[in-house]
Formats: C-alpha cells, structure tokens, sequence
C-alpha cells in the first residue's frame, strides 16, 4: 500500500470512526506480519518513543494515522492517549 495516498487524521478522530464488523486482510502471512509489526511498533513506542503510520479501514474508507502504540490485546490497538483501534481494521503498519 502506498502511505501518501490515504487520508491522513488524527489519532483522536478514531473513537469518532465506525469499523466494519470484518477482517481486512485474507492471508494468514498477512495477519501474522500486522501482528508482528504491531508489536515490535509497541516495543519501541515504549522503549524510544517511536512513532509509527497505521493504515486502516473504517467504514467511511482507509484511511492512516502516525501515532504511538502503548500496547496490544487480541483484538485491539492502544494507542497513546488512551484511543483504541480494532486490529481487524488494520492494513499495514509502518514503522518510522
């Protein structure tokens, strides 16, 4: 996916946001990979406060966000300033 072609907003327009209720990714490498990223972006948000791009999906269209992530569950994305984002929503995440 190219970065500078989604709509850019801000972490806190997300609890605004409606998500479909689906998975956006069909393979499983895929998943495993978002999986993979989202934490190794946690563990450096945390550690060196690194920030990372999150292109996502929600119902008005994808769009992308460059924020911190504080942590991960099974289903959900928490990023600073206590936002959450559903990880079924999520396309791909760039570390930057």
């Amino acid at each position: 996916m190219k970065i500078e072609s989604y709509q850019t907003i801000q972490k806190e327009e997300i609890p605004k946001l409606e998500f479909h209720n689906k998975e956006v990714l069909s393979e499983l490498h895929l998943i495993m990979r978002r999986k993979q990223l989202l934490t190794q972006g946690m563990v450096l948000g945390n550690t060196y406060h690194t920030k990372v791009q999150i292109i996502f999906e929600a119902i008005s269209g994808i769009l992308q966000v460059e924020t911190t992530i504080w942590a991960t569950t099974e289903e959900y994305v928490l990023l600073k300033g206590g936002v959450y984002l559903p990880i079924k929503c999520i396309h791909d995440v760039v570390i930057m």
